[in-house]
């Protein structure tokens, strides 16, 4: 099992970004933290770490329901709270990515049922938030 879903897009770096955050939020994600992994990487390791990386920010995905539900069923699952979601563009690249960890990762950790309905519950939102990108989402 892979235990990512993903999509790639033509857009511009910014507007990738700006899309990625619009379709999360359509699908009733906020994002409670935003990483600049490019930035992070020429303050700490300098230039040529930055371009090895490329354009890349982790943003901090949380639907307030679902992780309310996810947190009910088991308190631990919090772990792997907020979902994060890559948007990526190597220097040289014509696409962008755009990936999400797979909700459904989380049933492997967890014996609990209702893990299981709030992973499918999540897992089909970000599918259409990645579908509503652009090119289908995989």
């Amino acid at each position: 099992m892979t235990y990512t879903l993903s999509t790639t897009i033509t857009l511009p770096w910014a507007e990738a970004v700006d899309r990625a955050r619009d379709a999360l939020a359509a699908q009733g994600f906020g994002i409670l933290t935003e990483i600049n992994v490019r930035s992070t990487f020429e303050a700490k390791l300098g230039a040529g770490a930055a371009d090895a990386v490329g354009d890349y920010v982790i943003l901090g995905a949380c639907n307030p329901d679902l992780a309310s539900r996810a947190l009910a069923a088991e308190p631990e699952i919090g772990v792997l709270l907020p979902c994060n979601v890559v948007v990526r563009r190597n220097k040289d690249a014509d696409v962008t990515t755009v990936e999400a960890i797979d909700p459904q990762t989380m049933i492997q950790l967890s014996g609990a049922s209702s893990i299981k309905e709030v992973a499918d519950d999540a897992g089909a939102r970000i599918r259409k938030a990645l579908a509503s990108l652009g090119e289908t989402a995989k």
